[in-house]
C-alpha cells in the first residue's frame, strides 16, 4: 500500500493521541477525527466528524484505506460503532481496527462488555475486514486518582483482585502494527500489561517512583459510587461499578502476549508507567 490514509477516530482522546504519532512512525498519513472544529490535531490531517452526524463521517471516510474505531464513552456507543462500520464498508476501507475491551461476551454482567461484544458480533455478520483490539484496564486510569495521590493515598472497591492492566502507549502500538501490516483480518487480540498486579502493588510502584508513601485502601462499591458522583452521568458510574465489581472477582488477571509479539517488544510494566508519570503524582505546588 503506497502512502495509506489511516483514519483514526477519537484522534484527541488517550488512545488516539498516542496512537497518531506511532502511525506516523510507520510513514503512513494520518487523518484525524475531531468533533472540535477549533481543534487542529499536530501531524495529521485534521477533520471534523461527529458519529452521531452520518454524512459527516462518511465524508471523513473518503478515501481512507484503513481506519481506527473508538468511540466515545456514551450510552448509544454499539449502536454508533456500528453505524460506523457500515459507513466505512460503503466508503470502500480496506481494513477496520476496533477498539473493544477485555473479556467482552454478550452474557457478561458488565454493561460496556455487552456492548463491545454486540459490534464484534455484527462486525463478524457484515464481512467487512476488520480486526479487535481487546485491551485491559488502562493503567492511565491511575491518573484520575491523581489528587488524591499527591495526598498519599487512593482508594477503589477492588480488594486483593490482580489485574493484568496495560499502558495506553502499548495499545497503541499494537493499533499501529495492525492498522498498517498485513495477517490480521479476523483476528481478535487480548491487549494486557506484562503481569497481573493488585492495586496495592501499584501503590508500591508509584511510591518507589515518587519516593513518597502511597497506600491503596479498599473501597466498598457504595463508598467509590458517592465518591463519583456527579462527576459522571448515572449510567457511566454504575457501568463502572460494574467494571470494578469484574476485577474484584479475579476475571481481568490473564496475561497476554499479543502486545510482545505485535510489537516485537515487551509490555510496559507498572513500574515504567509510575515512573513516566511522577509529575502528575506529585503534590500541588
Amino acid at each position: 500500500m503506497t502512502n495509506p490514509i489511516v483514519l483514526v477516530t477519537g484522534a484527541t482522546g488517550t488512545v488516539g493521541s498516542a496512537l497518531i504519532p506511532a502511525l506516523r512512525a510507520r510513514g503512513v498519513t494520518v487523518r484525524a477525527m475531531t468533533r472540535d472544529p477549533g481543534h487542529s490535531v499536530s501531524g495529521a490531517e485534521t477533520v471534523v466528524a461527529d458519529l452521531q452526524d452520518p454524512e459527516s463521517v462518511a465524508a471523513a471516510l473518503k478515501g481512507v484505506d484503513a481506519a481506527f474505531l473508538n468511540s466515545p464513552s456514551a450510552p448509544d456507543a454499539a449502536s454508533l460503532q456500528i453505524q460506523f462500520a457500515h459507513l466505512a464498508r460503503e466508503a470502500g476501507v480496506n481494513r477496520l481496527v476496533v477498539l473493544s475491551q477485555y473479556a467482552a461476551r454478550a452474557d457478561s454482567p458488565v454493561r460496556f462488555l455487552r456492548w463491545h461484544a454486540e459490534v464484534e458480533a455484527h462486525l463478524r455478520e457484515i464481512g467487512l475486514d476488520h480486526t479487535v483490539l481487546r485491551p485491559n484496564l488502562y493503567l492511565q486510569a491511575l491518573l484520575g486518582f491523581a489528587r488524591t495521590i499527591a495526598q498519599g493515598w487512593f482508594a477503589a472497591p477492588i480488594g486483593e483482585a490482580a489485574v493484568s492492566a496495560i499502558d495506553i502507549r502499548d495499545i497503541a502500538d499494537a493499533a499501529a502494527v495492525v492498522l498498517t501490516t498485513a495477517g490480521h483480518t479476523g483476528h481478535t487480540y487480548t491487549l494486557t500489561g506484562p503481569r497481573a498486579v493488585t492495586h496495592a502493588e501499584i501503590a508500591e510502584a508509584i511510591a518507589a517512583a515518587t519516593g513518597r508513601e502511597i497506600v491503596f485502601r479498599n473501597a466498598s462499591a457504595d463508598q467509590f459510587s458517592a465518591a463519583l458522583s456527579g462527576f459522571l452521568p448515572p449510567w457511566q458510574l454504575e457501568g463502572l461499578v460494574e467494571d470494578y465489581a469484574h476485577y474484584a472477582r479475579g476475571e481481568a488477571a490473564e496475561v497476554s502476549s499479543a502486545v510482545t509479539d505485535l510489537t516485537g517488544r515487551p509490555a510496559r510494566d507498572v513500574a515504567d508507567f509510575a515512573r513516566d508519570h511522577v509529575a502528575t503524582f506529585a503534590p500541588a505546588g
